[in-house]
């Protein structure tokens, strides 16, 4: 008895597998393709983000010196003021000995409160400078964490696509993807503000 009509079930299987490596390969190309663009934009947040950082360092230390700045000036002017003092004591003497003082007392005192006006007047700008540098800085540093958290969300986007590129998952790739437009909209934000 023929036991029924032989079908050769290798050439169906080797076809099989080619037309499943040939559309794996392509999805897998795709998740390749798009996984680099991620990294890509990644990169660019990452160095944005670092800039961003250094350059609200640099305005932070910039204002520091300029407190010290101002503080020399405080102290200059209380150092004044003292002077004047000393020069207001020393008048007040030869006036309770019943003298007249000389008039150079009272010159040094008009110079000393010139003088004191000029410094202060100099330590408020410094004071103002310094304020214009930190607001500046956190400015900055409010764009650092955007840039920040653009690079972690598109890590978690390249991540979710090794994952999908392993799993052969489309439903992780699509995941990954939405992710990764909303990491490219959060750079966006981040490059216009």
């Amino acid at each position: 008895m023929p036991e029924g009509p032989e079908v050769e079930t290798e050439n169906l299987r080797e076809g099989i597998r080619e037309e499943l490596e040939h559309e794996g390969g392509r999805f897998l190309k795709r998740i390749a393709l798009t996984t680099a663009i991620l990294a890509a934009l990644a990169a660019i947040a990452a160095l944005r983000a670092g800039a961003t950082v250094n350059e609200a360092l640099m305005l932070r230390t910039e204002a520091a010196r300029l407190q010290a700045e101002a503080s020399d000036q405080w102290a200059f002017f209380q150092a004044k003021g003292l002077k004047a003092a000393v020069e207001e004591a020393s008048r007040t003497s030869w006036l309770a000995l019943g003298k007249e003082p000389p008039s150079e007392y009272a010159a040094k005192q008009e110079r000393q409160a010139v003088e004191q006006k000029e410094i202060e007047a100099k330590a408020r700008e410094k004071e103002k400078e310094r304020d214009e540098k930190i607001a500046e800085s956190d400015h900055l540093l409010h764009e650092h964490h955007g840039f920040a958290n653009t690079v972690a969300i598109l890590q978690v986007s390249i991540a979710l696509g090794a994952v999908a590129a392993l799993t052969r998952n489309s439903a992780v790739w699509i995941a990954s993807l939405l992710l990764g437009a909303g990491g490219l909209a959060l750079l966006a934000v981040s490059m216009l503000g």
